[in-house]
């Protein structure tokens, strides 16, 4: 049995090769800071824009996400933070 910090990854050329993992140790609060960083943001955005996503049940639209993301973003990412954001029903 390996150690916990080694995992065995199987060379496509032959042979093994073992590689250490490092586990980052972050409380909750930097794990939602993460989450609603501006480039995890970001990332999920360009994914949604190249699947050219449908509007969600707020009805908006790929091509209205920009500005009105910018005008409701600071206030949400607070009430995230703060525990207080509640989502809409589906």
């Amino acid at each position: 049995m390996l150690p916990r910090h080694l995992v065995r990854i199987v060379n496509p050329n032959g042979g093994v090769v073992y590689k250490r993992i490092v586990e980052e140790q972050f409380s909750n609060d930097q794990l939602l800071e993460r989450i609603l960083s501006t480039e995890n943001v970001g990332l999920a955005w360009k994914k949604v824009r190249a699947n050219k996503g449908a509007p969600g049940i707020d009805g908006i639209t790929i091509e209205e996400f920009p500005f009105t993301f910018r005008e409701c973003w600071p206030e949400i990412r607070s009430t995230i933070l703060e525990g207080h954001y509640v989502p809409s029903p589906v």
